[in-house]
């Protein structure tokens, strides 16, 4: 199963996605479920850097994708980094929907440091 897990500050910014494992919905390389979800993640990433010029701390491996962005960004890239995130969220939550049994998604609250 995939498990994502999304990180909002106490004011419900989204500050960090976490995504580990596998969904094994079909055998590698015709597992749309992954596919999905890798197309959602990665795309959501490159549309934050191409659109507002934020580059996030990513750590990927062997089905894992962590990022985290910085604290230090001004209101108004932090708001179009937000609808990205937030479109992020609403896609995967569609993918969670039709194929629950393979993917869950899990929200997390913190305080910002």
């Amino acid at each position: 199963m995939i498990e994502i897990t999304i990180t909002r500050t106490g004011s419900d910014q989204i500050r960090e996605f976490e995504i580990r494992g596998h969904a094994f919905f079909a055998e590698r390389g015709k597992d749309i479920v992954c596919a999905g979800v890798s197309a959602v993640s990665v795309g959501t990433i490159n549309a934050i850097h191409a659109l507002t010029g934020v580059i996030p701390e990513i750590k990927q491996g062997n089905g894992f994708l962590r990022c985290v962005l910085s604290e230090n960004l001004s209101e108004d890239i932090i708001e179009k980094v937000q609808i990205l995130l937030e479109g992020m969220v609403i896609s995967l939550q569609t993918i969670e929907e039709e194929y629950g049994k393979n993917l869950k998604i899990t929200f997390k609250k913190r305080e910002v440091k």
